[in-house]
C-alpha cells in the first residue's frame, strides 16, 4: 500500500494537489493517509518556486513515519557542492553550470543559512535505494552489480561522510556505483554528434534505457531522449562499461530522473519511470502500488 511519487523539484503546490487527490490529509502540519504511505523517488530541490515548502512537506512525512524519501542526484549534488575537499575546494566544483543548476535552491534559502545546512544534513540520511520482496525503488538506475556493491558498502543504504568523499573519486567502482544509481547510464553519441540540454549545456552523451539489451539496440532506440539526429545504427558495444540490463523477470522497479513527456505510461510490465517533467510544465506523477506483480495503468495518478 505505497504511493510512489516522482521528481518534485520544488513544486510544492503540485505535490499538495497530488497528495490530496490520493486521499492524504494534513493533520498537525503533516500529510498522512489512514492506510497508505508515500515513497518519494528523489529530486526535491532546484528549479521550482517552492523548494523550502517541498522539503518541509517531504521531511515531515518521513519524520512522522508516513513516507520514505530516497536520495536523488540533485540532493547528492547539493551535498558535494558544499562538501569541502581534503585538498581545498569542494567535491562538486563551483562551475557556472553547477551554480546555475543549484541557483534556485540557494536563492530561496538566502538569509537562512542554518536552515539550508539543516536540510543538507538531512540529505545525508536519505537511502540510495529500497528493495522489498515485492518491488525495487531507486532514483535513476537499478543495476544489480552496482546495487550489490552499495549493499556491502553503505550504512543501511546511506552515505557516511567518509563514503561521500569516496564517491567523488572518479574511476573507482564505488564512484561508478553511486554515479549510475543516482544519474543513470550514459553512452557517447557517434560521429561527434551533440545536443543542448534543457539548461543549455552541450551534451555529447545520451541517457540510455538500462532495461534494454544493448546488443539488440540502435543509438536512436536506446536513448531515453527522443533525439532526431541519432542514427538507427547498432551501438558500439565497446563504449559501454557493462552489457548488463534489467530483465523482464525481475520485480517491478520504480524510478524518476528522466524528464519524460506526454501521457504517463510504462516501458515494460516491470519498468515504471515517474518523472514527467513537472519542472518544465509537465505532470507530477504517482503510482499507487498494492503488491501487484505487474504494473497497472489504472494505478497511475497525476496532476
Amino acid at each position: 500500500m505505497l504511493d510512489f511519487i516522482g521528481d518534485i523539484h520544488g513544486h510544492a503546490d503540485k505535490l499538495e494537489a497530488l497528495l490530496q487527490k490520493m486521499g492524504y490529509e494534513k493533520q498537525n502540519g503533516t500529510y498522512r493517509h489512514h492506510e497508505r504511505k508515500a515513497l518519494f523517488l528523489g529530486d526535491y530541490i532546484d528549479r521550482g518556486p517552492k523548494i523550502r515548502e517541498t522539503l518541509e512537506i517531504v521531511k515531515a512525512m518521513v519524520d512522522e513515519g508516513h513516507a520514505t524519501a530516497l536520495m536523488g542526484n540533485h540532493e547528492y549534488n547539493a551535498i558535494c557542492f558544499n562538501f569541502e575537499g581534503k585538498k581545498g575546494g569542494h567535491l562538486r566544483k563551483h562551475l557556472i553550470k553547477n551554480i546555475v543548476q543549484h541557483y534556485e535552491t540557494l536563492q530561496q534559502f538566502h538569509g537562512s543559512q542554518g536552515e539550508y545546512a539543516y536540510y543538507l544534513d538531512w540529505f545525508k540520511t536519505l537511502p540510495l535505494y529500497v528493495e522489498t520482496n515485492e518491488f525495487k525503488a531507486v532514483h535513476a538506475c537499478w543495476d544489480n552489480k552496482h546495487i550489490g556493491l552499495l549493499k556491502h558498502t553503505l550504512n543501511e543504504g546511506r552515505l557516511t561522510d567518509d563514503l561521500i568523499y569516496q564517491s567523488a573519486m572518479e574511476g573507482s567502482d564505488f564512484y561508478n556505483a553511486v554515479d549510475q544509481t543516482l544519474k543513470g547510464k550514459e553512452l557517447t553519441m557517434p560521429n561527434g554528434l551533440h545536443f543542448f540540454d534543457k539548461e543549455k549545456n552541450k551534451r555529447t552523451e545520451i541517457r540510455i534505457k538500462w532495461w534494454e539489451d544493448p546488443t539488440k539496440m540502435t543509438y536512436k532506440a536506446i536513448s531515453v531522449e527522443n533525439l532526431e539526429m541519432l542514427p538507427e545504427t547498432p551501438i558500439h558495444l565497446g563504449e559501454l562499461t557493462s552489457l548488463d540490463f534489467y530483465p523482464t523477470h525481475e520485480k517491478i522497479v520504480f524510478f524518476g530522473h528522466y524528464w519524460l513527456n506526454g501521457q504517463p505510461e510504462f516501458y515494460k510490465h516491470n519498468i515504471c519511470c515517474l518523472d514527467y517533467s513537472v519542472a518544465k510544465g509537465g505532470k507530477l506523477v504517482a503510482y499507487r502500488f498494492n503488491g501487484e506483480g505487474q504494473l497497472d495503468a489504472n494505478h497511475l495518478v497525476y496532476v
